[in-house]
């Protein structure tokens, strides 16, 4: 798969605030957490351009006050933007800093050097801009390869994704362990896109017939490959990216084709099996009925060994 990415749309304000008593920083980007896990990347960044724990940083809701005009979240870019902005935030405050740790020397602390910047009038406060078409010429390919495998069970049209590898190139990935769960979440949404869910209406009255999880079949737990593997390769040379990431969001979606493949796949063995070897139309979502009528078995077949 070959996933090109562009935030030249994208456009988000941030602030990052360092309070003189404690320490602690406090942190509002233009991105909406909606489970992708940009509050703990922004985090993450912030604690490495300050040098601080991660624990002392929060991240505050964002609101239109403190982060005006920021673009729609989703392109999967956002995150790789507000964590450049953020960065970029933070190298501000510590220029503001690095003069008053000269002069309190090695032996400072964290909070010793924060409290006497504010003594000296130093602003504990910076924002920055992050605009897609001037900051960061956010254009790249996400390369990934994936290989997965089914079982069907040709009475039934019953299935089961035994294992997919996926080798995801992510560049040098600012938070690898949230990158993975991106690429889980992906890869089964793109099942329940091409297997399950499928919406039905009545052809006379055009009323919704699938409106509940008793006739819409999102996937589930029992739906996740049995044997689940994941690799992100490594590739820091991805100059174009932020701190030389590669988004993951969407285009590890893409990748579910590769079970719908598979299930064809088992569905021409079966067919072939019943003496029928010409093309067949096969459309998603490929539901348990489509499958077992695809299959063509025999009411023979229906039997006890």
């Amino acid at each position: 798969m070959g996933y090109v990415m562009d935030s030249s749309w994208c456009k988000y304000n941030v602030i990052v605030s360092i309070y003189r008593n404690d320490g602690t920083v406090a942190i509002a980007h233009g991105g909406i957490e909606v489970g992708q896990g940009i509050n703990t990347k922004v985090a993450q960044v912030a604690a490495k351009e300050l040098g601080i724990s991660v624990d002392m940083i929060s991240v505050k809701p964002t609101n239109s006050l403190t982060n005006p005009n920021s673009a729609p979240t989703g392109g999967s870019t956002t995150s790789d933007a507000n964590c450049w902005a953020i960065a970029e935030a933070c190298k501000e405050l510590m220029s503001r800093l690095n003069p008053i740790k000269q002069k309190l020397g090695k032996g400072a602390n964290w909070i010793q050097l924060v409290s006497q910047a504010y003594n000296d009038n130093v602003d504990l406060c910076a924002r920055k801009y992050f605009n897609g078409n001037v900051d960061v010429k956010h254009h790249f390919y996400v390369i990934a390869g994936i290989v997965s495998e089914v079982e069907v069970d040709v009475l039934t049209g019953e299935r089961q994704v035994t294992r997919v590898d996926i080798c995801e190139d992510a560049g040098r990935s600012i938070s690898p362990k949230i990158d993975l769960c991106q690429i889980e979440g992906a890869l089964v949404m793109g099942l329940g896109m091409y297997l399950t869910e499928i919406v039905k209406r009545d052809p006379n009255s055009g009323k919704l017939l699938t409106n509940g999880s008793w006739e819409y079949k999102p996937p589930t737990a029992l739906d996740i490959p049995i044997d689940f593997r994941i690799t992100l390769y490594d590739n820091p040379n991805n100059t174009a990216g932020v701190m030389r990431s590669k988004a993951v969001g969407e285009p590890p979606l893409c990748l579910s084709v590769s079970v719908l493949n598979a299930l064809r796949h088992a569905i021409s063995s079966a067919r072939k099996d019943a003496g029928i070897e010409k093309w067949f139309q096969f459309d998603s979502p490929a539901t348990v009925e489509q499958v077992q009528q695809l299959c063509h078995s025999s009411i023979a077949q229906f039997r006890f060994a």
